[in-house]
């Protein structure tokens, strides 16, 4: 056989390989493919560290901390869900499947708060004690999951859409607080943004559109450069090469922060629930066993324990790389690993870090409004593919009324012990802990709604 032919035979199997779990094509095919994984998070996982970090008023040499950190943590996580773990004849932490890992949105609203009030000691610490309610759905998830219908997980992911929506304003306008918070330079940057994320949305193909948010990321920053709006004395100051150190911070265990975090984590594993299913569904045509779904939420529980350590925010299975895998069909482990390996590796370059912390607030708004938008629809669509039979909407009026209404008037339950007062003004940990309430004390009879809510679970 000559040198030619052997070539394409190899390129061939390369090919077939990519559509199979295991396997090891080469680097020519699998590096392409694991980097459209990390372009399609890159931006998303870095985003909450910048907010939060803004929120507390880290310094530049902090943020770039928590940036590095991040990516470092990010890639590790996959590896973990790409490659297991084993406790045992039973159980795992990871799910060996293509399941890339990043950092939470779920956790803005509730870590600005905390952040706001306690400082970024607070809201690591309530991180990493929360995750470990996560450990317990991990071990336990096939004999609780009945407590936490998509009604449930939708109503929460509303309320943290809408919350969302409020951050992303402000840094769309300047960031909150800025001297020039709505100034028409701010507003026209982020506008620019924005207006490049949607036309590669809409018309753009392949990795593209895979990587919109981060292409208008990259020509955002360059005009807001041109304009003189960029701080370049953190980049100059971060070194070339730095090891991700834990604990930069000091940590805080403060009660009403981890029963907060504590909520919202039942919240993030289910989420990994939803997309370890639909990565099955989409890559290999059935449902998740229970080994991989225990598997993933272990190793979403295992991440964010890590990153609370490692001075970044909690982790979890990212959507928009389910999306991919439901798009291209590729599965392969390997594949995906080389992706994970470059956010690692990503880690250790601090320069890197400094130059997303440097992202000016506009920018950083124009890109990620989209996302905290479809955060909120999501939610809505969930709640929809549970019906609005006459018990779903007792439970979402009781949930919306205390979990959102009460937030608005904390005078109200200024009354009660400062641990309720906390979760009562959270509107996000007040929705999860009163959905998951109201759906106990009401719960499902009817046959279509029992239907409806497991369609739904299934996506």
């Amino acid at each position: 056989m000559s040198e030619i032919q052997e070539t394409k035979n190899k390129k061939e199997r390369d090919r077939e390989m990519v559509y199979q779990l295991d396997g090891r094509p080469g680097l020519a095919t699998a590096v392409p493919l694991g980097l459209q994984h990390v372009l399609a998070m890159f931006t998303s996982n870095l985003a909450p560290i910048l907010i939060i970090a803004g929120v507390c008023s880290l310094s530049g040499a902090d943020t770039v901390i928590m940036v590095q950190c991040a990516m470092f943590v990010s890639g590790l996580t996959t590896f973990i869900q790409l490659y297991p773990l084993r406790l045992g004849k039973n159980y795992q932490v990871g799910a060996k499947l293509p399941i890339v890992m990043g950092t939470s949105f779920t956790f803005v609203p509730t870590a600005s708060a905390i952040g706001a009030a306690g400082g970024i000691g607070a809201v690591l610490g309530g991180c990493m004690a929360g995750s470990l309610v996560e450990v317990f759905m991990g071990f336990f998830y096939k004999y609780i999951r009945r407590f936490f219908p998509p009604l449930v997980v939708g109503c929460t992911l509303v309320t943290i859409g809408v919350n969302l929506l409020g951050i992303g304003v402000d840094y769309f306008a300047g960031g909150a607080g800025a001297a020039g918070y709505g100034s028409l330079q701010n507003l026209g940057v982020a506008f620019f943004v924005l207006a490049i994320v949607i036309l590669l949305q809409r018309f753009g193909k392949g990795l593209a559109k895979n990587s919109a948010i981060l292409i208008g990321l990259v020509a955002g920053y360059v005009l807001a450069a041109v304009l003189g709006m960029v701080d370049t004395s953190p980049i100059a100051d971060a070194k070339w090469f730095g090891l991700p150190l834990p604990f930069q911070f000091h940590l805080e265990f403060q009660l009403p922060a981890i029963l907060s975090f504590a909520a919202l984590f039942v919240t993030s594993g289910l989420e990994t629930i939803g997309n370890t299913s639909g990565i099955t569904i989409a890559g290999f045509d059935r449902e998740a066993t229970e080994k991989e779904t225990s598997g993933a939420i272990l190793a979403d529980a295992l991440g964010s324990t890590t990153a609370a350590i490692f001075n970044a925010l909690p982790n979890t299975a990212f959507g928009q790389n389910a999306g991919i895998v439901s798009m291209t069909k590729v599965v392969n482990r390997w594949c995906i690993a080389t992706g994970a390996f470059i956010l690692m590796i990503s880690g250790f370059f601090p320069k890197l870090g400094a130059l997303f912390s440097a992202i000016p607030n506009a920018v950083l708004g124009g890109a990620i409004i989209t996302v905290f938008g479809m955060i909120l629809i999501n939610g809505i669509k969930m709640i929809s593919k549970a019906g609005f039979s006459e018990r779903n909407i007792l439970v979402m009026g009781l949930t919306f009324a205390f979990g959102m209404g009460v937030s608005g008037h904390p005078e109200a339950v200024a009354q009660l012990p400062s641990a309720l007062q906390f979760i009562f003004n959270d509107p996000v940990t007040a929705t999860c802990i009163i959905a998951i309430l109201a759906n106990i004390l009401f719960p499902l009879k009817d046959e279509s709604d029992i239907a409806k809510a497991k369609e739904a679970m299934l996506g």
